[in-house]
């Protein structure tokens, strides 16, 4: 332990390595907290989800946070159901068996920009009549505007976007726009900042009928990450795509590695036909195609993040590592202290276990650190390609939809940005810390 201590000591002498081990820790803790809070089932439930699941987002919009930049406040997503502090349920007798129920929305609208679209979610209880809904909007000013009339199911939906009576009231103008714009101002629509209220007056006409109702307004941005375009907040995705890619790349790079370094050794110390056989495995794997065998998996097999990561590791234990650690094996090898462990009759396996292979694994940490990123980038590369998990949330199937559905293209920035600045980060902590580790470890880079 003493080196490991003195390694330790050596890397507080690099403020760079000092920095990327606070990011390691950061993304680490970042990866505890997710998957204490979203557990494996739920990521993968959240991911997968329709409308049922986030029907209350809007579709593509960009971080809530991107407000502190903009001259112009874009609106927030609103929901207000039955119960909340500004919705309030009246109830009128009119006859036996006909109630009146009035639902009133109150809402402050302070921002510049018009929101996406608003829709009003039903929930009725009747036997064989349906109630029938009469819906009007108040504005700041003083104006009210009939909204529409339904005949409210027992799931229903009434889109006020999508209602052409609504839009032909307005004179043409998209709801979303004429009910929070200034009648005075039609050549440049300005929203008219105040207290808007949304009145739904419903008739039942059985004495168990039962009416509520919830508005959404959605909003031009949400949360601290934004949307996608099946309305999922990319914050599941950004957080439960760290774990993912510390973990894949840390079993890839320890398996790996560890792996590649058991197989020199035993190619060194046994030597003859178990050394040569060794390296024509390494040469003819040396040539294989490591990508295009990875895609044939993901296309053919199956697209589970572990099985790639098997065979990540399975295609990458015979690489060009092994020619390196067995030159450093051969050098070894002759040591007096390898003689004198034969001399008192060590056994071979001991011999590579306890004195060959510790004899390397300071010279092995800087590669096994450099190498972590190596694979969090081919995970990424990998979901880029198409050949990303079907289930899991992970960085790089967030960049692939992003590309698939025209992000760059629409200015969609968000949705490429936030992943590729998560990917950019991890690579940069542990560079820093396996740049640090070679210094310490490779003499000829001391006064570098």
């Amino acid at each position: 332990m003493k080196w490991l201590q003195q390694t330790l000591k050596d890397i507080r002498q690099y403020p760079s390595a000092i920095i990327g081990l606070v990011l390691i820790l950061s993304m680490v803790v970042l990866a505890l907290y997710t998957i204490i809070t979203i557990p494996y089932s739920e990521a993968i439930r959240l991911w997968r989800g329709g409308e049922e699941v986030w029907g209350e987002n809007p579709r593509t919009v960009p971080p809530a946070w991107t407000n502190w930049f903009r001259d112009k406040k874009m609106p927030e997503t609103l929901v207000l159901r039955v119960g909340d502090e500004d919705v309030t349920k009246d109830m009128a007798v009119i006859s036996e068996d006909m109630y009146d129920i009035t639902l009133t929305y109150t809402f402050d609208y302070p921002y510049d920009g018009f929101p996406q679209s608003m829709n009003v979610f039903f929930t009725t209880q009747y036997t064989a009549k349906a109630p029938h809904v009469s819906m009007s909007w108040l504005t700041p000013d003083g104006r009210r505007i009939r909204l529409g009339d339904i005949t409210a199911r027992r799931s229903d939906t009434y889109r006020i976007d999508q209602d052409d009576r609504l839009t032909r009231r307005l004179r043409g103008v998209e709801p979303r726009v004429g009910l929070f714009a200034d009648p005075e101002k039609e050549n440049t629509p300005t929203t008219v900042k105040g207290t808007y209220t949304l009145v739904v007056e419903a008739t039942t006409f059985e004495p168990n009928s039962e009416v509520d109702a919830k508005f959404v307004l959605y909003g031009q941005v949400h949360g601290l990450a934004g949307t996608d375009h099946r309305r999922r907040d990319l914050m599941v995705a950004l957080l439960w795509g760290t774990p993912i890619a510390l973990s894949f790349g840390l079993i890839a790079a320890l398996g790996t590695t560890v792996t590649t370094m058991i197989i020199a050794a035993v190619g060194v110390w046994f030597g003859g036909a178990v050394d040569g056989l060794i390296q024509r495995i390494t040469e003819i794997n040396m040539v294989l195609p490591f990508l295009p065998i990875l895609i044939m998996v993901g296309t053919f097999m199956s697209r589970s993040i572990w099985v790639l990561l098997v065979w990540v590791i399975a295609l990458s234990i015979f690489g060009g590592a092994v020619k390196t650690y067995r030159a450093t094996f051969l050098q070894v090898k002759e040591a007096p202290y390898i003689e004198a462990a034969q001399a008192y009759g060590a056994s071979n396996w001991r011999i590579i276990v306890f004195y060959l292979v510790p004899r390397i694994i300071p010279q092995l940490l800087p590669g096994l650190v450099s190498a972590i990123p190596a694979y969090v980038f081919l995970e990424a590369s990998l979901a880029l390609l198409g050949i990303g998990d079907p289930v899991l949330p992970t960085w790089g199937k967030l960049i692939n939809d992003a590309r698939a559905n025209g992000a760059l293209y629409n200015a969609q920035y968000y949705w490429v940005l936030q992943p590729a600045v998560l990917l950019m980060v991890v690579g940069l902590a542990f560079a820093m810390v396996g740049f640090a580790l070679d210094r310490i470890f490779n003499p000829r880079l001391r006064e570098v």
